[in-house]
């Protein structure tokens, strides 16, 4: 495993730990056990959220995938970096009956903690899988949808994710996500940092860059929204945006 990829394990791996100490309604809200929100906090629906007896304080995103992706019953649902497990739940609630939603991460305290936060909520159409969102552990066009929520900007390769995003998807396919951008360049300094990395900042990319690589990778009408900003005086400006694309 890489410097990075240890990083980023540790971090969340630790973040798991937070997440398990907090009272299943609690309001924290998106993205605080590490820091300030940055974009998701209150884009959830109560409604939906009490429906599998979690809050929005278990999410470490930068928004809410889930609202992008229009998931119909019968669906198929992947979601890359799955965390907790809260997309998940929410997308497997949305596709029954007869759809299913998957979550793919390496952190096993995370995967423990979903599958704990999945027998709590009773949701029988969720499975989390062990494993890279580099090298998803799918079969090719076996899903038609691919959420993730502010975690394709952890990992080091980030054309790999999407290529892999491409592979699993079916035809006419849904690339829903939310993930951190950068707006203004980052100073060469705070790209070297491993803490600001697995934290969301050092890894990002221009939008332009990440557009290109959803063009390289096959995918048609890349849109992005970014919906909150954050600068970083004298180092860069980075952004939490919605981005959508399809798999012709």
């Amino acid at each position: 495993m890489s410097e990075i990829s240890e990083a980023v394990r540790s971090r969340y791996a630790g973040a798991a730990k937070k997440i398990e100490l907090l009272p299943l309604d609690s309001t924290v809200g998106c993205c605080q056990v590490d820091g300030p929100d940055c974009g998701c906090a209150g884009s959830y629906s109560s409604g939906e959220l009490n429906e599998i007896g979690l809050s929005d304080g278990i999410s470490l995103g930068c928004g809410n995938p889930t609202m992008l992706a229009s998931l119909e019953p019968g669906e198929i649902v992947l979601d890359l970096g799955s965390g907790a497990g809260l997309d998940v739940l929410l997308s497997a609630r949305r596709v029954a009956p007869g759809g299913h939603a998957y979550g793919v991460d390496m952190t096993d305290e995370m995967l423990a903690l979903a599958n704990r936060n999945r027998d709590r909520a009773g949701v029988n159409n969720a499975t989390f899988l062990r494993g890279s969102i580099e090298s998803i552990p799918l079969p090719d066009a076996s899903v038609d949808v691919v959420i993730s929520n502010c975690v394709i900007n952890l990992a080091e390769d980030k054309a790999a994710v999407i290529k892999e995003a491409f592979r699993v998807l079916r035809p006419g396919g849904r690339f829903a996500v939310a993930d951190m951008v950068e707006l203004e360049p980052l100073s060469a300094e705070l790209k070297q940092r491993l803490d600001s990395w697995a934290g969301c900042i050092s890894g990002t990319v221009p939008i332009n860059e990440y557009r290109a690589a959803l063009v390289d990778a096959g995918f048609s009408e890349p849109e992005f929204d970014v919906h909150a900003t954050q600068s970083l005086p004298g180092v860069g400006k980075v952004g939490s945006a919605y981005i959508r694309a399809r798999k012709p």
